[in-house]
């Protein structure tokens, strides 16, 4: 996978080993597929990689908590649900929980706005790092804040968290 490495702008939405993961939405997937969300403004985008086995899963959090709306859905657009159900799927798929590193990006700040979604961004990027700490494990890279949206990868062979975006380019955590 590494060898036929996209570094445009634009990722290949068509590559037959891509995972989608859609708004609110996780999944998981082995070596040779690839996780990837599109359009990360101020919801997160949460990796968890497994190096053995050389699997992971991505999350895109919308919200922090329930609390934080009452629109009818999928909890998997929570932080305080989608962390803890990811690490569960990873389990079931043979990944322990201490063989499990994070990478996370987004947390923007996309619109100036006062009320209950003030600040969403960075609430989203503190929630999900208090899931972790709650199932300590360990953050080893982000990419948060500012005011861009991001494309985000995360490569199942290398752990490799490729963020993309218009200001900024490409870059690999």
């Amino acid at each position: 996978m590494s060898s036929d490495f996209d570094d445009t702008l634009f990722p290949n939405l068509n590559h037959p080993e891509m995972i989608e993961v859609g708004v609110g939405a996780l999944a998981i997937g082995q070596h040779p597929r690839y996780l990837m969300t599109p359009a990360l403004g101020s919801c997160i985008g949460l990796c968890l990689w497994d190096a053995a086995l050389k699997q992971g899963g991505m999350a895109h959090v919308m919200l922090p908590t329930t609390l934080d709306s009452m629109v009818p859905g999928t909890e998997h657009r929570f932080a305080s649900f989608a962390v803890a159900e990811m690490v569960h799927l990873l389990h079931e798929a043979g990944s322990p929980r201490r063989r499990l590193v994070a990478k996370m990006a987004g947390g923007a700040t996309m619109f100036r706005t006062e009320g209950t979604m003030a600040h969403i961004g960075e609430r989203n990027a503190a929630e999900v790092k208090r899931q972790l700490d709650l199932l300590n494990i360990p953050l080893i890279a982000e990419d948060t804040g500012d005011r861009h949206a991001r494309t985000l990868e995360l490569r199942l062979d290398t752990g490799e968290m490729v963020v993309r975006s218009y200001l900024y380019g490409v870059h690999r955590l």
